[in-house]
């Protein structure tokens, strides 16, 4: 069998589209003599729909560009995942299907088994599982039709294997319709995965997974096919649309998992946060690009090169926004780092509008000095107004730049470095914005040296450094790791060099009080396996003290 595997980006909603995208790879796999097309999971309705399924008419809607693809599958049979209605009278309206197309009409279809609930995923809120697992048959030839979580009956224990069932009713191949969402190193681990469960059963399995950015989700393309003997025979590129035909009798690449050449980690992190910047651009139609606030520092500097490689630089604005404790050499590493992304840049001096702050807050507080923390989140505060107005007379939309160590503990200001559309790292810890820095760097300066090698400082009061208000970011990362990643109370967590259980306890309960923060953060993309935002899901007002 010669199966195609589609590995598209499908737009959430966007059905008529998305079905453009699979007669394209129809007739692409038809002229290239595949006999059947794998798409991914849900690609007419994109993933995820999540309350658009609620919507009258989606489903309706959704349903008419199937019938209109049936169309394309006159030449060549088409899996695809689609909502069908629900069989039963039970709550759940909708199944999350594999469809199969062939000669112009339906001829079979396949609810999804397993139904995750976990971390971004929320599926049984609307679908209804299948209740028994059958092949289908196409061309005299007995298929298993799956959808993505199905392949992961091992790594979760759901008590049910749709492919090891599927197998022993005779599947001589499993399909897996998917849209896995990406973390770094995820793909190794799916092929790893997914080569055990077919080594076992003696199957091959066609793995099509979903690539694109979807609001916080960022998908990895990353499909492969698997052997009987849980061998690696063809494998696609990650972060990019492809298509491939593989003869399912011929041989392939014949390669461990593991040996399959995926980029190194930073690499990965990179694309896949490149792939998410561009995709929230391009789905939402804003030409105009992106504003950044430029204050010298690491994170403006890894935020901008990130937009620049997302949207190129003729769509990205620098602001630099001096104040009254910024240093002469962190308005020289902004320019440095404008000149060389070749951007825009423009100047704007803070320091008149925070004297007149200073003025009003006179006659609140009384003369003082100094007005502590309230003077320092003003700089802040001006500088988010600043880089909003530019949003709202230019229609850019502004990128924010703090990461996931500051955003894990509070060390930002709500309604100033927090503004914006896209927290851009906010899934990303302090020690790998510099890993990002130096991959930035390495066919030459992207990003001014200085930026890398000087202590990182918000410059919000004299001499400031990060270190005056936070452990040293070698260990607030690798308590947060253990924290949020590892899901470990501050009992069990192990301190590291230079800690002790003390500052363990501090930092996890930074974390658990700056809830608030962010939930009113701008949306993080993810691109670890636990971020910020729908995955990760707190009461901010709790007592519980581990």
């Amino acid at each position: 069998m010669r199966v195609a595997l589609a590995q598209v980006n499908p737009t959430v909603g966007d059905l008529a589209g998305n079905r453009g995208l699979l007669e394209e790879a129809a007739a692409k796999a038809a002229a290239a003599g595949a006999e059947v097309l794998l798409a991914p999971e849900l690609a007419l309705a994109g993933y995820p729909p999540m309350d658009l399924l609620e919507r009258e008419g989606f489903v309706r809607d959704q349903l008419r560009e199937l019938d209109i693809l049936c169309e394309s599958s006159r030449r060549i049979a088409i899996a695809t995942g689609a909502v069908l209605p629900a069989e039963g009278s039970g709550p759940k309206h909708w199944r999350n299907a594999a469809v199969l197309l062939a000669d112009g009409r339906r001829v079979a279809e396949r609810a999804k088994t397993l139904l995750p609930t976990y971390d971004v995923f929320d599926e049984n809120r609307y679908f209804e599982a299948a209740s028994r697992r059958e092949p289908v048959e196409l061309g005299g030839r007995s298929l298993g039709l799956t959808i993505c979580e199905d392949t992961w009956s091992d790594a979760i224990p759901y008590g049910c294997d749709p492919v090891g069932e599927l197998a022993a009713a005779g599947a001589t191949v499993v399909f897996n319709l998917s849209a896995s969402p990406f973390h770094v190193d995820k793909a190794r681990d799916r092929r790893v995965m997914i080569a055990e469960l077919a080594s076992r059963h003696r199957v091959p399995i066609a793995f099509c997974n979903q690539v694109g950015g979807n609001d916080e989700l960022v998908f990895d393309g990353g499909s492969f096919v698997v052997d009987g003997r849980g061998r690696v025979v063809a494998a696609l590129p990650l972060f990019e649309p492809a298509l491939e035909v593989v003869d399912l009798t011929a041989p392939g690449l014949d390669l461990a998992p593991e040996a399959v050449d995926d980029p190194e980690p930073v690499a990965q992190l990179e694309a896949g946060l490149v792939l998410g910047i561009r995709d929230y651009f391009r789905k939402q139609g804003l030409p105009p690009g992106a504003v950044i606030g430029l204050s010298g520092g690491i994170d403006s500097a890894v935020t901008a090169h990130l937009a620049v490689e997302a949207l190129g630089p003729d769509k990205v604005l620098g602001i630099l926004m001096p104040g009254p404790f910024s240093s002469e050499h962190s308005i020289a590493d902004a320019r440095a780092l404008a000149r060389n992304l070749g951007i825009e840049q423009r100047l704007v001096d803070i320091g008149p509008v925070y004297e007149a702050y200073r003025g009003l807050f006179a006659a609140l507080f009384g003369e003082r000095e100094d007005y502590g923390l309230t003077q320092q989140n003003i700089q802040s505060r001006i500088r988010g107004a600043t880089l909003m107005a530019v949003s709202n007379a230019e229609g850019r939309l502004v990128l924010a730049t703090g990461n996931k160590s500051e955003l894990s503990v509070g060390y930002c200001t709500l309604y100033g470095d927090t503004v914006g559309g896209v927290a851009v790292l906010g899934d990303v810890y302090k020690h790998d914005v510099y890993a990002l820095a130096r991959w930035a760097n390495r066919h030459g300066e992207r990003i001014p040296g200085n930026a890398i090698d000087k202590p990182p400082s918000a410059e919000l009061a004299p001499d400031q450094l990060d270190t005056d208000d936070l452990p040293a970011y070698d260990v607030l990362d690798a308590v947060l790791e253990q924290a949020i990643e590892g899901r470990l109370d501050a009992s069990r967590i192990a301190p590291p060099p230079g800690s002790d259980a003390d500052e363990v306890r501090r930092i996890v309960r930074r974390l658990d009080t700056n809830e608030y923060k962010r939930r009113q953060a701008p949306l993080v993309l993810r691109v670890s396996p636990k971020a910020f935002g729908s995955g990760r899901r707190l009461p901010i007002v709790h007592r519980y003290q581990c």
